[in-house]
């Protein structure tokens, strides 16, 4: 007789693998069991809290026998933060895992059989890397920090690991000084980044407080931005980025799709004889302008429009090149499949977010191109977030 599962079922399961958004995969009698927080060759005693016909999402109760490569967070607040992912599993093992996401996602979305090898770039620092976040603030409970796993309940992190020390110096100060009552919303949020001098830029539409600039120095060329704008969080990987999205890249004319502060415009517009950035964010543009004009390039053109609104509007097809970095939300409708019409020599598609980037190759490879090579950089340790670049070439005939 089929048994039947129900929530609140506790299991015996062993992790076979690590699966998209960092959830660990295991099977019992007729069930599909996905697991947060676990680590490959965990066998684990798990408490089902979803299921859904042959597919249960469950939660760690007791870890019976830990992996191999399972440690002991160092965070405190892992496993009720809902922002590290990966602390329980050691380094080599988060590398590992972040590259059979990629596969499992080119697989099983894209339909895409790539066996050439996925070259995977670790962080120069597993903790105290990221130089921007976003603070969660309830003003009722004085806290803050971040959302409670799969909720929106703050959670007050005195401590976190994966912050640079000038943002942790930031959040210490903020705590000390801020004026709840100043907070315009019960629920507020707080965009926080620091730069390279150890400055503090922070930007809230629920406070009074001014946003300042900062400056980040690459390959010769100072660039301007703040915390209202987006811009890299782990800095030390960069030039890896930069290198993996480029590579020998060259010719006349290009396109730098979502191009924020231009952080890859003006590498571009050294290789190519002209260039066009396009970014909808009307604030990002504004560094841009500036960051290019203090380079020096004059071949470059901002375009302050959506993406989608821009290829709609340019038709122009020769390019030899078209780099695309959209957000983890996206492209817009339509964006990949206008981009293909165009048909430039060579795609370059920077993605955090490894199952849309596999729906949008499947598009690319439908219309001619193939992949040349896949670079995985971990931007984001400790996290199951992974920054893929993917070359591609119109294939011969």
């Amino acid at each position: 007789m089929k048994k039947q599962y129900t929530i609140g079922d506790i299991l015996e399961v062993r992790i076979e693998k690590i699966v998209p958004r960092g959830l660990g995969l295991a099977f019992v009698d007729g069930l599909t069991v996905f697991v947060p927080l676990s680590v490959t060759g965990d066998k684990l005693s798990v408490r089902i809290r979803e299921v859904k016909k042959k597919i249960a999402f469950a939660d760690i109760v007791e870890v019976i026998e830990g992996g191999e490569q399972r440690i002991t967070p160092p965070c405190e607040y892992f496993g009720s933060c809902g922002g590290c992912d990966f602390q329980q599993m050691n380094y080599a093992a988060q590398l590992d895992a972040k590259v059979g996401i990629i596969r499992d996602c080119l697989h099983r979305i894209g339909k895409i059989d790539y066996d050439a090898e996925i070259n995977v770039i670790p962080s120069p620092q597993q903790f105290g890397y990221r130089s921007r976040a976003r603070w969660h603030i309830d003003r009722d409970k004085k806290a803050i920090g971040y959302f409670r796993r799969d909720s929106h309940e703050v959670i007050d992190v005195q401590k976190c690991p994966i912050l640079t020390p000038e943002l942790q110096s930031a959040l210490d100060d903020l705590r000390m000084r801020l004026n709840w009552d100043e907070i315009w919303s019960d629920k507020a949020q707080i965009e926080a980044a620091n730069g390279e001098d150890g400055s503090i830029s922070t930007y809230s539409a629920d406070m009074a407080e001014p946003t300042s600039e900062l400056t980040f120095e690459f390959d010769g060329n100072n660039y301007v931005y703040s915390s209202e704008t987006f811009f890299q969080a782990n800095k030390s990987l960069i030039p890896a980025l930069v290198e993996a999205a480029l590579g020998d890249a060259i010719g006349e004319a290009a396109f730098d799709l979502y191009c924020g502060v231009g952080l890859f415009t003006i590498p571009m517009a050294k290789r190519f004889g002209t260039v066009v950035g396009v970014e909808e964010s009307g604030k990002s543009v504004k560094f841009a302008k500036r960051n290019v004009y203090t380079s020096g390039q004059t071949n470059v053109r901002l375009a302050s429009q959506s993406v989608a609104k821009f290829l709609m509007e340019n038709q122009k097809k020769g390019l030899d090149f078209i780099l695309i970095d959209p957000p983890r939300s996206g492209t817009e409708k339509q964006t990949i499949p206008k981009i293909a019409r165009l048909k430039p020599a060579h795609i370059s598609y920077v993605s955090c977010e490894p199952s849309i980037l596999a729906r949008d190759l499947s598009i690319l490879i439908d219309a001619g191109y193939k992949i040349e090579k896949i670079t995985a950089l971990d931007m984001f340790p400790q996290t199951h977030h992974v920054e893929t670049v993917v070359r591609l070439s119109v294939a011969r005939t």
